[in-house]
């Protein structure tokens, strides 16, 4: 019998341990289930009967950590957590999890030892784990010391740039953010547009803007071999619409590059889209003095001109002999080129000039039925004549023979920017008309068009449409407007300004005033009766029943105070209003450059 005892006791464990272990599984879920509830007294209780090596399994410590730390028996937390590592010496995410303890009773000072110890012991395998830790704790400086560590690990200045990039966007820390983003192109220039499309979602205002400035114009002149951070202070200074420093390092790229002027060209144009004519014809002057054999140098000569254009035209009132002056240079520009395919846009500048600003009617014709007439000439720069030559037979009062023209231009561009121009040359010819119905069919189509200018204009008139035409369906008062708004567009401004003072006295209150109020000032501005125009614009503002229109008001008073009467103390407060009581408008970005200028901010 003595000898058959072990064997007993063999069989008596192989049917004892299942059941304990059956039991211990039973406890650790009902522990889990305490701590879960936040009946830690009974959680903990539970968990202190487990074998240590169940306490510090990776699937129990977490809730039993939890429920001591409930309790504040930060002294059994401290001492589970090193039991955790003396059983896993490898895993430094235990020490993170041990300054934590420490910071949980209230030690921070025992917490930065702590963490500092694990940050100084890391090996490149934990730097991963134990950062992720340290993020998952929200504790993002030792996270980023972490990695700092694994890149000096690595002897690596771009290792774990990823997870740097990643951290700091996070935390919202724009600065570094942006060194770690550049850090990037010192091994790869393949990264720029990964790096344009980072700062382009990271720079949220100025202060932004001129952290990476600092930092790009230190890395141009550290590394000046580098022509990939050039790139990117172009690529911050059009952002910034400083076009001024844009064109520094342009001309710094097309000289590295060889290309012509190519840059410079590219930006000049960018400029003088922004309106800023000064920074474009600067830099079509260049190109023309520079590259005088170059391969841009009949496009500089043409756009010169048309800028200077431009900026006449913007200038109010404008001054009938600058036209003139403008059409003379235009001729000069024929006699040194010819009067060619690549010059047609030359003729139409100046048949616009001649119609619409001095009313040389037949001249601009000749000219426009040149263009169309021009062997060769590409069906893009006829069909653009062909519109132009529209435009004038509206001016005529011929509306049949302009539709016809606008109607052929839509059939051989379809689906393309030129095409939707003419369609909604045609929407417009209705609305003088009077025709709303037919108007508006056109111009529903229009607001899906893929040129955003045209959708906006189509949405601006058809909702105009619409919202006068839903309580007075005759459109009685929408029809008057439409008369003005063609006086408007022959460059009959007394006649216009005349018939806006009838409608107004005519219907007073209707949903059309703040309307005739907006386009009244902008006439007023033409003509140059600046007064007169800040009086009107602050029927608009001082109003909140006039809400749709505030901001462009706003705006345009601004600039009136800014450009035409040299007020640059109010024109500022005006800027700075907008941005305050108007962050979504179309003029916010505009507004606060100007803004800056004013207040005197380096560009």
């Amino acid at each position: 019998m003595r000898r058959l005892r072990p064997v007993l006791i063999s069989l008596l464990l192989l049917t004892v341990a299942p059941a304990y272990a059956q039991q211990e599984g039973g406890n650790i879920s009902l522990a889990k289930e305490y701590t879960r509830k936040g009946e830690h007294e009974k959680a903990a209780f539970l968990f202190s009967k487990l074998p240590t090596e169940a306490q510090t399994a990776p699937n129990i410590l977490p809730d039993y950590l939890e429920s001591l730390q409930q309790l504040n028996r930060h002294k059994d937390a401290e001492k589970l957590v090193k039991k955790a590592q003396r059983q896993y010496p490898q895993e430094q995410v235990y020490g993170v999890t041990l300054g934590a303890v420490y910071a949980a009773a209230g030690d921070q000072a025992a917490a930065n030892k702590q963490y500092e110890k694990v940050v100084s012991q890391l090996s490149t395998a934990q730097v991963v784990p134990v950062a992720t830790e340290f993020s998952r704790r929200k504790l993002p400086e030792w996270a980023e010391k972490t990695y700092l560590r694994g890149r000096a690990l690595a002897q690596n200045d771009t290792e774990y740039g990823p997870q740097l990039i990643q951290l700091y966007t996070q935390s919202g820390n724009s600065e570094r953010l942006m060194a770690e983003t550049l850090r990037l192109l010192q091994n790869d220039e393949q990264q720029l547009p990964f790096v344009r499309n980072m700062l382009q979602n990271t720079l949220q205002d100025e202060k932004g803007f001129e952290a990476l400035e600092r930092e790009l114009l230190t890395n141009v002149q550290k590394y000046p071999e580098r022509a990939v951070y050039s790139e990117l202070l172009l690529w911050l200074q059009v952002q910034r619409r400083d076009f001024t420093g844009a064109l520094v390092q342009a001309k710094a790229l097309d000289r590295r590059g060889r290309s012509e002027g190519s840059r410079v060209m590219d930006i000049a144009a960018i400029a003088q889209q922004n309106k800023d004519y000064e920074s474009a014809i600067s830099g079509y002057e260049y190109v023309l003095r520079e590259y005088r054999s170059g391969q841009f140098y009949a496009t500089a000569r043409q756009r010169l001109v048309q800028t200077r254009e431009a900026q006449v035209r913007d200038t109010y009132p404008i001054d009938p002999a600058k036209i003139r002056g403008l059409i003379g240079e235009y001729q000069q520009v024929l006699t040194e080129l010819g009067r060619t395919p690549q010059t047609a846009p030359v003729l139409r500048s100046m048949a616009v000039l001649y119609a619409f600003q001095l009313d040389e009617k037949p001249a601009a014709m000749k000219l426009l039925q040149e263009v169309i007439d021009m062997p060769r000439a590409s069906l893009a720069v006829v069909d653009q004549a062909k519109v132009d030559l529209a435009d004038i037979y509206l001016l005529r009062g011929e509306p049949w023979e302009a539709t016809l023209l606008y109607s052929q231009v839509e059939k051989s561009h379809k689906d393309s920017p030129l095409g939707y121009e003419a369609k909604l040359r045609n929407a417009r010819l209705s609305y003088f008309a009077g025709d709303f119905k037919l108007a508006k069919s056109h111009l529903d189509i229009l607001k899906e068009a893929t040129s955003r200018e045209i959708a906006n204009d189509a949405m601006q008139l058809s909702l105009l449409i619409t919202d006068n035409t839903a309580m007075d369906t005759a459109g009685v008062a929408l029809r008057d407007y439409a008369v003005v708004e063609q006086l408007v567009f022959q460059n009959k401004l007394p006649e216009a300004l005349r018939g806006l003072d009838a409608l107004l006295q005519k219907y007073p209150g209707h949903a059309l005033q703040d309307e005739a109020w907006l386009l009244k000032a902008q006439l007023q501005r033409r003509t140059g009766d600046y007064k007169a125009a800040v009086g009107t614009l602050e029927k608009i503002t001082a109003n909140p029943k006039y809400d749709v229109l505030s901001d462009d008001a706003l705006f345009l008073l601004a600039n009136i105070q800014e450009e035409n009467l040299q007020d640059k103390e109010q024109a500022q407060t005006l800027y700075n209003q907008l941005l305050v009581k108007y962050p979504g408008s179309i003029y916010v970005a505009e507004a606060r450059k100007r803004f800056r200028k004013l207040r005197g901010d380096s560009l």
